[in-house]
């Protein structure tokens, strides 16, 4: 498959994030078809058009958006900027070098839901994103796309920029709701669910910078064009993450359905220095692992979900055949024992426990019985955590342990005999 600039055209089309530019090349031309329509057309447009959120189940854009009460106001709009998944940097490409994309994608679903005001919940170390967000508003604003009264429409619509701290957690929308009305950044119990009862108890759509900035060209032009990519149930695009042991790592726009093994092999040059390919992660460290039997597995949410894993955030790691699975484990749990905000025991503790086991695993302290606690552990954690950080944490761990569990035991020191046939 050759790479589509739909969402990436600024590698196409030189400063594209100046206001003249973006407009010479169609900008705002979605919008305005949006503004001739009903927000109910343009959601059934959405509907049609198939597009499911680029943050991390896939769930349909448009379904979501028709959950919103109508009868209900103030309404708010939040897009999700809070960029922090290890493995995942394609929202901020497309904001530092396209930002009217994004902020004509908001104007269109703010529009779409009613939503007077919006809030862009922006990663606060991205500071030329944030300069780049800044000037395309007042852009934006100067050119009546914003403001009082859009294109004497009757729409009115504010968006503010809230920088954050750099908490995982508060990617996940409800911790992010709390975080913007100033409370500590944990999760709220759901249902209701934020579309009922978000920000300040009002209905309140999340969506992030990726499934926004696909709005322009849907309603520019048409659901049946955006269709013509990837496949009925999971059309149009994605941008993949390549890092991690290839030869090009980048980002790459391409149909839903491409396969792990063109993307890794054709696109982002197979495995660097020669070595061999061992695995992959998907979507994001909170995806599971997947491994050599899964390459030609296409990268749709349903494909990967059928496989025991993910789309998440479509960042796809690469590992090599030289990675030791255990100290792989091992960072990443230590990311999520990190991350964990501590509000729920099963998630603050198992995380404890998962990262205190791996550290004695990987140290070459640890026995068999602590490896066999680590997933006791992990397995007790399942469905138990309030928010996915817990579960995603548990799924690591599960996920090496299903496919690799041989090369946690080769660090057991109670393990003499496997251990020497292990390393050798």
């Amino acid at each position: 498959m050759e790479q589509v600039y739909l969402l990436l055209r600024h590698r196409e089309i030189p400063n594209i994030d100046q206001y003249d530019v973006y407009v010479a090349h169609g900008g705002y031309e979605g919008l305005k078809a949006a503004l001739e329509k009903s927000p109910d057309e343009v959601i059934d447009i959405v509907k049609q058009s198939g597009l499911r959120g680029r943050g991390g189940a896939g769930f349909p854009t448009g379904v979501k958006w028709g959950f919103v009460p109508k009868d209900v106001f103030p309404k708010y709009l939040v897009c999700n900027f809070a960029e922090g998944e290890p493995g995942t940097f394609k929202d901020r490409e497309i904001v530092e070098n396209n930002p009217h994309q994004l902020i004509e994608g908001i104007i269109i679903a703010a529009y779409a839901i009613q939503a007077s005001t919006a809030y862009i919940y922006h990663r606060g170390e991205f500071t030329y994103a944030a300069a780049q967000l800044q000037k395309a508003i007042a852009d934006a604003e100067a050119h009546g796309w914003l403001g009082e009264n859009i294109q004497g429409t009757g729409f009115s619509l504010k968006i503010h920029l809230h920088r954050e701290a750099g908490a995982y957690i508060c990617g996940e929308e409800t911790a992010q709701l709390n975080s913007i009305e100033g409370y500590l950044g944990q999760p709220r119990l759901k249902p209701p669910f934020p579309a009922v009862e978000g920000l300040w108890r009002k209905p309140t759509v999340i969506n992030n910078v990726e499934t926004l900035s696909n709005l322009p060209g849907i309603l520019r032009h048409g659901a049946d064009w955006y269709r013509q990519w990837g496949t009925e149930k999971n059309p149009g695009t994605r941008i993949y993450g390549v890092s991690g042991h290839v030869v090009r790592p980048g980002l790459y726009e391409l149909p839903t359905n491409v396969t792990a093994r063109e993307l890794i092999f054709e696109h982002a040059g197979g495995i660097w220095k020669g070595r061999g390919f061992k695995a992959f992660i998907p979507g994001g460290v909170s995806a599971p692992i997947l491994t050599e039997e899964h390459l030609d597995t296409p990268l749709t949410f349903d494909d990967l979900a059928a496989v025991g894993s993910m789309g998440g955030s479509g960042g796809v790691i690469v590992i090599d055949d030289h990675t030791d699975m255990a100290w792989l484990t091992y960072k990443m749990v230590a990311f999520y024992r990190h991350e964990s905000c501590g509000k729920c025991s099963p998630c603050r503790e198992g995380t404890y426990w998962q990262k205190m086991l791996l550290t004695r695993i990987v140290s070459g302290r640890g026995t068999r019985t602590d490896i066999e606690l680590l997933k006791q552990v992990s397995d007790q954690m399942t469905n138990k955590c309030f928010c996915p950080l817990g579960e995603s944490s548990r799924g690591v761990v599960q996920a090496v342990y299903k496919y690799f569990g041989d090369e946690m035991y080769v660090h057991a020191k109670d393990i003499p005999v496997l251990q020497t046939e292990q390393r050798s």
